[in-house]
């Protein structure tokens, strides 16, 4: 496979993706920029991905949520890089757990629309999993000129206090570091927590800073003696650690989950690791240059699961959509993984690549339900171009096969993960567990695109639209100028289906390398075994 030359033109393809995806990762690094860094560090603070390397165990996998989010929002108030907070999964005294930071170096670490949206998206990561929670404060609170889009409604900055109750009456972890700002609302979240902490001289807390004491009440008293370290931790006794500077406090994080006591656990199967048989570095050459060409998705398939063994499911049957059971870094997972190949199906008719039919509906409905009957994690690989459409596919019944099958995985109690490897269009979005159906992680690679349709598919629809619109006014439109109204759809509907628009957005977690696959879905996997299934499978009202 490696030796063809179409293999070669789609290895460069991804690799080139990739190479831009690493590119972009590396500005976000930085943040609000070299200046705003020194800034920071003449203070004496470290910055927030600084403490977050210095909190994680070295060397250990970890997973960031939401690097891209907010990526091309916002211009006009400057831009929000990474939302300016900082998500990942990684380990702590080689224990699980999920970090928030706050980037200071982002407007202060104030917080907007996305912001709340990719905190939200912390807590329910932690609160699936049962996952400890390690929150790092340094934030100048609500980026007042969008405090309407953020202040009151039900997903807004206050569900965060909301999650914080009801996840210590859930028994999950929460510890805060005050190591920086800490004001308004925002003051809540530590003292919510179950400890907190604060840094001498640079960590404050309080409901109001100095100005607006002066102004509501008349009293002047700088912001230390309001609600520094001394005031927190010998006066009021808000806080339960006083700590000398950014390293001390972080080491005193990884004391206490150092001594952490063990969890139930969901007890989903592990054996010893095996990598695949076959080179994994050859997932690169393997899907497609363009779109529209066909692929085998067992060749991915084989390069994902351990020793490259995959039992698969009803073969011969419902072959546009492969279903299966295999083992990813040791852990047992049922793969339900759209098929890109033109395939034949029982009646030896010919099914296209990325449709989903209503027998394969069928038969990965029965599958998730299996998989649920064994307490198998699912993993869904998406490259799906929607339900086959026509009088054949409604008279057999595609609407009733496609519910069934949304049923199925809509109910599933054992953890979903899914990864988005090309198309995701449409009602194929959903049935592969797109973000609405609550998959535990949710990560594309950089050949992802999400939409409603093609773009192709789509821009000649609202050009048909338009050029109604523009002929019931009386104009006449020549072939030019529906070939730029064509170029100018196109080119929105494409900004608006790629990948980083949706990541920036938070509706995928994050934009990965293909050969970081297996470490995402084990991660995934380890922290869903965090959490217990409490819940009995059930699909309530299928048409059969």
């Amino acid at each position: 496979m490696a030796t063809s030359i179409e293999f070669n033109r789609n290895e460069d393809k991804m690799k080139l993706l990739v190479s831009a995806m690493r590119q972009k990762l590396d500005k976000v690094m930085q943040g609000g920029g070299k200046a705003k860094i020194e800034k920071e560090h003449a203070k004496g603070k470290m910055t927030a991905r600084e403490r977050i390397a210095f909190l994680l165990d070295k060397d250990a996998p970890q997973v960031e949520i939401g690097a891209f989010t907010g990526e091309g929002m916002y211009k006009e108030h400057g831009g929000c890089v990474s939302g300016g907070v900082i998500v990942i999964i990684g380990y702590i005294k080689k224990r699980q757990c999920i970090v928030v930071a706050n980037d200071a170096t982002v407007k202060a670490g104030a917080w907007f629309p996305i912001t709340a949206k990719k905190n939200l998206r912390a807590q329910e990561i932690s609160i699936e999993n049962r996952l400890p929670i390690i929150y790092l404060v340094d934030s100048a609170g609500v980026y007042l000129p969008m405090q309407d889009d953020i202040f009151p409604d039900k997903e807004h900055f206050g569900r965060i206090f909301r999650n914080n109750a009801m996840m210590s009456s859930m028994g999950i972890l929460q510890i805060s570091a005050v190591m920086g700002s800490c004001v308004a609302g925002g003051a809540y979240l530590p003292i919510m927590s179950d400890e907190a902490m604060i840094v001498k001289e640079t960590g404050t807390i309080f409901l109001a800073g100095s100005y607006l004491v002066k102004a509501a009440i008349g009293e002047d008293i700088d912001n230390e003696t309001l609600g520094g370290a001394t005031t927190h931790c010998e006066i009021s006794g808000v806080t339960d650690y006083k700590c000398e500077n950014d390293a001390d406090c972080l080491n005193r994080i990884r004391n206490i989950m150092d001594k952490v006591g063990d969890f139930d656990k969901a007890g989903f199967d592990r054996t010893t690791p095996q990598l695949p048989a076959k080179d994994q570095n050859e997932i690169y050459g393997i899907l497609p240059e363009t779109r529209d060409k066909q692929y085998d998705i067992l060749d991915i398939i084989h390069r994902i699961v351990d020793n490259s063994e995959f039992e698969e499911y009803k073969e011969k049957f419902g072959q546009s959509i492969v279903c299966g059971l295999g083992r990813i870094d040791g852990w047992a997972v049922g793969i339900v993984a759209n098929q890109r190949k033109v395939v034949k199906s029982k009646k030896g008719e010919m099914q296209f690549g990325g449709v989903i039919y209503s027998d394969s509906a069928d038969k990965a409905a029965r599958f998730i339900m299996n998989c649920n009957q064994k307490k198998i994690p699912l993993v869904f690989l998406q490259d799906v171009t929607g339900f086959m459409v026509g009088s054949r596919s409604e008279q057999g019944g595609i609407i009733k096969d496609g519910a069934k099958m949304v049923n199925a995985m809509a109910n599933s109690v054992v953890p979903k993960f899914t990864i988005i490897l090309g198309n995701s269009y449409g009602a194929g979005n959903y049935a592969m567990c797109g973000k609405a159906f609550d998959p535990r992680l949710i990560v594309a690679w950089p050949t992802a695109q999400i939409a409603v349709m093609g773009g192709t598919q789509a821009a000649k629809v609202l050009v048909q639209i338009e050029v109604g619109a523009l002929k019931a006014k009386g104009q006449t439109i020549t072939p030019e100028v529906e070939k730029e109204l064509y170029d100018r759809i196109f080119a929105h509907y494409e900004e608006t289906t790629s990948i980083y628009y949706s990541a920036a957005r938070l509706v995928i977690d994050a934009i990965i390398d293909p050969i970081e696959t297996r470490k995402v879905i084990s991660m995934g996997i380890e922290a869903a075994n965090h959490a217990p299934i409490l819940k009995p499978y059930n699909v309530g009202v299928i048409q059969v």
